[in-house]
C-alpha cells in the first residue's frame, strides 16, 4: 500500500504529466525544473533534489535531498495555493513552528538527542521503552516498528527494538537490559520516522476525536497534534476525570473557538506536579499560546501537510 508521501508525490507527478512512480525521481525533477524555469546542470539525482529545495527557500542543513512533508508541502503549494485545500493523502495542515514544539518538547535538540536519546530509554509511568522522537515501542506492534524503522537502523538493532514491542510500565523497565540500551537510532532516522511515518498517523488520530480540526489555522492544528502525540487520543482513559479538558475541546474545535481551546490546554496543567513534570506544564503553555495566536495569515512556506 502506498504511503501518504508516495500518494502526494504521485499527485505532483500527475500535475507535471510524468510517470506516477510515487518517488521524486530524475524525470520528475527535470519536469519541475522546467515548470519553474530552473537550470540545473548536474546529472546526479541528489544534486537535482537539493537544487530544487534551494529554489523553494530551504537553506543550510535543510537542503538535504530528503523529500519529506516539509519539502513536498512547499511543492504542493505551487500547484494549489488555496487554503485550506488538502492534497490527496493528507489529513491536516500544520505549521513548522508547531511541529518544532513537539520535537523540542520530546528531545530538546539534535545535540541533546545525540547525548541522551539516540539509545532506548524508559521514561517511567505507563510508558514502554522509547526511542527516536518520543516513539514508544510499548504502544506499537512488531509489524509497525519493522515497517517504520526497517532500513533506518541495523538489522541487529531492529531485532532488539522489536523484542520489547508491547511492553509497558514495569515490564518495559525490566526489559531495558544493557543489550537493549545499546541499540542506536540516529538523529536522521528519528526525524525520518517522525515526519514521514508518525505525523500522518497522528494527524489521523487527532481527526478521529476532533473531526473539524482541519477548520483551524495551522498553528492550532499543530498544537492539537502535539497534544495527541503526548497524551494519546482516548477521551476516557486512563480515567474520565483526567480527560475532562480533552473532551471539552471537541465542541470548541467545531466552533473554531481558539481562546476556548487554549483555555482548556491551560486547565490541563492541574494534572501534573510542577516539581516532577515542569516540562509538561511548559509544553501545554506553549501549545496554548500557539493556539490563541493562530491565524491563516502566514507564509505558505510555513505550512506542512500531514
Amino acid at each position: 500500500m502506498a504511503s501518504p508521501i508516495e500518494l502526494r508525490i504521485k499527485n505532483i507527478q500527475k500535475n507535471l504529466k510524468v510517470t506516477q512512480t510515487g518517488i521524486f525521481d530524475l524525470e520528475t525533477c527535470k519536469a519541475f525544473e522546467a515548470k519553474r524555469a530552473l537550470t540545473v546542470t548536474a546529472t546526479d539525482l541528489d544534486s537535482h533534489l537539493k537544487e530544487i529545495q534551494k529554489s523553494l527557500g530551504f537553506t543550510g542543513k535543510e537542503v538535504d535531498g530528503n523529500y519529506g512533508p516539509a519539502t513536498i508541502s512547499r511543492i504542493e503549494m505551487i500547484f494549489d495555493n488555496t487554503v485550506p485545500s488538502l492534497p490527496a493523502g493528507t489529513s491536516m495542515i500544520v505549521s513548522k513552528k508547531g511541529l518544532d514544539i513537539i520535537i523540542e518538547s520530546e528531545v530538546s535538540s539534535k545535540a541533546y538527542y545525540n547525548t541522551k536519546y539516540k539509545f532506548p530509554i524508559w521514561p517511567g509511568g505507563d510508558s514502554g521503552v522509547t526511542i527516536g522522537i518520543g516513539y514508544d515501542l510499548g504502544y506499537n506492534s512488531v509489524a509497525k516498528i519493522t515497517a517504520d524503522f526497517k532500513n533506518l537502523v541495523s538489522a541487529a538493532d531492529l531485532a532488539i527494538l522489536t523484542s520489547v514491542a508491547g511492553l509497558k510500565a514495569e515490564k518495559a523497565k525490566a526489559s531495558l537490559t544493557p543489550a537493549v540500551k545499546a541499540a542506536v537510532v540516529s538523529w536522521e532516522a528519528a526525524l525520518d520516522v517522525f515526519y514521514i511515518k508518525s505525523m500522518p498517523d497522528y494527524a489521523k488520530k487527532t481527526k478521529a476525536i476532533y473531526p473539524d480540526v482541519h477548520l483551524l489555522p495551522p498553528d492550532a492544528q499543530a498544537a492539537l497534534v502535539s497534544l495527541i502525540y503526548n497524551r494519546g487520543n482516548s477521551l476516557d482513559r486512563p480515567s474520565p476525570e483526567a480527560r475532562d479538558e480533552m473532551r471539552n475541546i471537541v465542541p470548541l474545535v467545531t466552533a473554531k473557538d481558539l481562546k476556548g481551546i487554549a483555555n482548556e490546554f491551560r486547565k490541563m496543567k492541574r494534572l501534573w506536579d510542577p516539581a516532577k513534570a515542569a516540562g509538561l506544564i511548559t509544553r501545554r503553555e506553549r501549545e496554548a499560546v500557539l493556539i490563541e495566536n493562530a491565524t491563516w495569515t502566514m507564509p505558505p512556506a510555513d505550512y506542512i501537510f500531514i
